[in-house]
């Protein structure tokens, strides 16, 4: 069976080189725009080209996220920035907006397409229809369990990629509108404020059963415990979380996952010792989980004491003295270590002076009382978590210094009377290189066989090494050393300059057939009852299968289909689709907000796929609304059947986490003392924004261009 690539994160130049080093397969990284993770360092375009010429020497390939939501008025910019990667050697884009998947790959087909994990694929329909359109690769949601992989990987034959390490989002796949309603900072977009680390209370009839813990805070995902099921479906790709972290948690994390998968591969088990679980620890962790991959939630899954680095307890306070803390330990603590004492307010410090019977001391060991100042107030009873190892890092940099990976090469020297000759091979390119230089008969002193051998074998610093070199040399010949160096040289050159690839380019004209609506403007509510029916004209949309049989006959209704489908449900009738499963397998259907669409590209495509009307993002203005229909309009030549939502309580994130536990209802409520309704159904957890959303004179939509305008009931009548 193959190996499964792994795929390390960089987030700057120095982590793509540990993650090279630690032995990943390929890494992604984001450039200045479009990328998912805007707060990470990112490469501008000379050290992106840097980067993917470094990672191709190694046989590293280089994935660039695109992944965000695209507007109208960037998406010149953003194919700009396409052409630029494709021209430059780039191995594959990761993209979440459909509109801009549909674009890249009719202009450039032969460009490598990954559909991100915030397209929301967890189900066969999904990837199916990734695989029909000819990507590459689905990123599968995180919440996807094995028994779904497994069922995925029997009936598609696309690559499925897996994370397996590294920060969670709680809200289902990454889609979340809070902070962007909050905050005006979008997660599909690539800032997220990250409104899940905040603390919140949580009410269940009317009663505070938690005062302010970080309730919507994932621990970290590590799944180490079940990577031999993984390896056994055959994933092609798994997948380490973390462009925003350092080059030592880089370096750590692949090195542990690159000797975790071949363990496996050549003893046929995952062998990872608990120490090594330790050090990665110290590196950065909020607790691990092992995610959902075998069901595990609620207090498995959830870090509610705080949202950061937990570091290693290595000791509690003992006493207090002023500003001078004294610990008893449980783990060696040295000098320029990094610690935080746990109470109301937290205490985070660097030991630069340590004391042991009020000694200055460089370290001390575990089971010892150590003593140190502090400017804050810190209780007795205290944990204290050691949060950086000043050894580890000195130790993890002087390995980043010292270690090297070499690509091995097969080689072939001919070194006869008259003529010279090297031949190399990676597995994949082959270099052939005559030296002008002419062997001779020697008249004194011949050179060796074994001081030509090991002349041409002297790689250096290049990126190569010999693992075997085959010679043909006559007996008596003399060849100079200059010359057997400048033969090598030349040809590791070549070599070098092979294997640092840029594809073929191939560009097309991109075009869409879209039809012509005749559709009449109007209304649409969301209901759950026949008392809110407003009158017959009007549309409406319903969760509940019963109640759209009853109405069906009457009024025009839609079946809004759940937004999280590990199995799409058959119907026979109108339906609202939620994401890209059900509308994959239904086509002829409408499209709800939760499709994302902020671009006419993004319209035409689900237009020309069948979807009846499409609503439109959350996150558009009006500007950005009539820019899109008048772009639309004039590339098609028609007008687009939009609906948008003028007034509704959106809900902000979707958990298959179970928050309220064996409860239906509840409220959140963060630190400005917001509420947002929390209301559990079919096993997934729904959280309302803390408001509702009325705009103002919402028939001038219809003015805009827009075809319908959709109420959505109060929530809390639910």
């Amino acid at each position: 069976m193959k190996k499964p690539e792994l795929l390390s994160p960089a987030g700057n130049m120095e982590a793509l080189k540990a993650a090279v080093l630690a032995g990943c397969d390929a890494v992604y990284l984001g450039g200045k725009h479009f990328g998912a993770r805007s707060f990470a360092g990112n490469f501008s375009d000379e050290e992106m080209i840097s980067a993917i010429s470094y990672a191709h020497i190694y046989g590293v390939k280089v994935y660039v996220t695109m992944n965000t939501l695209v507007y109208e008025e960037e998406v010149k910019a953003f194919l700009n920035y396409v052409d630029f990667l494709y021209r430059n050697g780039v191995d594959a884009l990761i993209i979440q907006d459909i509109g801009m998947l549909d674009l890249v790959r009719q202009t450039y087909p032969t460009l490598e397409l990954h559909a991100s994990t915030q397209m929301h694929i967890h189900n066969v329909e999904g990837v199916k229809w990734m695989e029909e359109l000819g990507l590459t690769r689905v990123v599968l949601a995180r919440e996807t369990p094995l028994s779904l992989i497994q069922k995925i990987k029997k009936e598609t034959n696309i690559e499925l990629e897996i994370f397996v390490q590294g920060a969670l989002c709680v809200s289902y796949s990454g889609e979340c509108l809070m902070s962007s309603l909050l905050n005006g900072r979008s997660g599909n977009r690539g800032t997220c404020s990250q409104c899940c680390r905040m603390p919140y209370a949580l009410e269940i009839d009317g009663k505070r059963i938690n005062q302010e813990k970080y309730v919507l805070s994932p621990k970290d995902l590590m799944v180490l415990p079940h990577l031999e099921q993984l390896l056994k479906i055959g994933v092609s790709s798994l997948k380490i979380e973390g462009r925003m972290k350092r080059k030592e948690y880089v370096y750590a994390v692949t090195k542990l996952y690159r000797k975790a998968i071949d363990s496996y591969y050549e003893k046929g088990k995952v062998e990872i010792e608990e120490q090594e679980i330790e050090e990665l620890k110290k590196i950065f962790n909020r607790g691990f989980t092992k995610g959902f991959l075998n069901g595990e939630e609620g207090k498995d899954w959830i870090q509610e004491v705080r949202p950061n680095h937990m570091g290693i307890v290595v000791g509690k306070v003992v006493s207090v003295e002023k500003r001078l803390v004294t610990v008893k330990l449980m783990h060696p603590l040295h000098q320029n270590d990094g610690i935080r004492i746990l109470g109301d307010q937290d205490t985070g410090l660097i030991l630069n002076k340590i004391y042991k019977s009020k000694k200055l001391v460089s370290g001390t060991e575990a089971r010892e009382e150590v003593s140190f100042y502090v400017k804050d107030k810190v209780e007795v009873g205290s944990m204290v978590l050691l949060t950086t190892d000043a050894r580890q890092m000195e130790e993890m940099n002087k390995k980043l210094s010292q270690e090297k990976r070499k690509v091995n090469i097969k080689g072939h020297l001919i070194c006869i009377e008259g003529s010279l000759s090297l031949s190399v091979s990676d597995s994949i390119h082959e270099v052939h290189v005559t030296s002008s230089f002419l062997p001779e008969k020697a008249k004194n002193n011949p050179t060796t066989k074994e001081r030509i051998i090991e002349q041409v074998q002297k790689t250096g610093n290049t990126p190569f090494v010999f693992t075997t070199c085959t010679c043909t040399i006559d007996d008596n010949v003399f060849v100079s050393i200059q010359a057997l160096n400048a033969l090598r040289r030349e040809t590791l050159r070549q070599l070098e300059e092979k294997r640092m690839y840029v594809k073929p380019y191939k560009k097309e004209f991109y075009s869409r057939e879209v039809p012509v609506f005749h559709e009449a403007k109007g209304q649409v509510f969301y209901i759950d009852s026949v008392e809110n029916i407003k009158d017959e004209e009007c549309e409406y949309i319903v969760d509940d299968q019963n109640l759209y049989e009853q109405l069906q006959e009457k009024y025009k209704v839609y079946l809004r289909l759940p937004r999280v489908n590990e199995e799409v449900p058959t119907f026979d009738g109108n339906i609202l689709a939620t994401e890209l499963g059900s509308f994959y397998k239904y086509k002829n259907v409408c499209t709800d907000f939760s499709f994302n669409v902020v671009n006419s590209y993004a319209i035409a495509f689900l237009h020309a796929m069948g979807a009846k009307r499409v609503t439109l993002s959350y996150e558009l203005n009006d500007f950005q609304i009539k820019n899109i229909i008048e772009a639309y309009q004039k590339r098609y030549g028609t007008l687009p059947n939009l609906e948008i939502i003028v007034s509704s309580r959106p809900e902000v994130m979707l958990l298959k986490y179970s928050l309220l536990r064996n409860n239906k209802k509840g409220i959140l409520v963060d630190v400005h003392q917001h509420r947002y309704p929390v209301i559990k159904k079919d096993n997934l957890t729904m959280i309302y924004h803390f408001e509702r959303i009325e705009k103002e004179n919402p028939s001038r939509y219809f003015d805009l261009g827009v075809t319908k305008i959709r109420y959505e009931q109060k929530i809390e009548s639910k």
